[in-house]
């Protein structure tokens, strides 16, 4: 059983930076996936973004190019820094983990994960 932690949520202007932490308690095998997912008030869980053991890493089209998904094996946590926020961001955060071959499309759309933390808020005001 892992149990994930996600942290760093908070309240920015337009254009400002957060980093979000996910500690896990360990990792779902050698092989695996860790990654964010993201869901506002009525709207659709969404993938932001997916990093695996071999450091392969994918995201989403509307996170392209601002965030970016790291990890820190020492430490069993996974980060995802924002940078250039937009009001459209604003949701609850949650990462996940799961034993996995490689990131892949599927993954990041599918959110089929048995690993999730609690979530984190993050809002963006314009």
């Amino acid at each position: 059983q892992v149990q994930l932690v996600d942290s760093g949520g908070g309240s920015v202007q337009s254009g400002g930076s957060l980093r979000l932490s996910c500690a896990a308690s360990g990792y779902p095998g050698r092989s695996y996936c860790l990654g964010w997912f993201r869901q506002a008030p009525g709207k659709e869980r969404e993938g932001v973004a997916l990093i695996d053991s071999t450091g392969k890493t994918i995201y989403s089209d509307s996170v392209k190019g601002r965030f970016t998904i790291s990890q820190d094996d020492e430490k069993n946590t996974h980060y995802l820094q924002m940078n250039n926020l937009k009001p459209d961001d604003t949701a609850m955060y949650y990462c996940v983990a799961d034993f996995c071959l490689g990131v892949a499309i599927g993954h990041l759309i599918e959110g089929d994960f048995d690993y999730w933390g609690q979530g984190t808020q993050v809002t963006v005001s314009s």
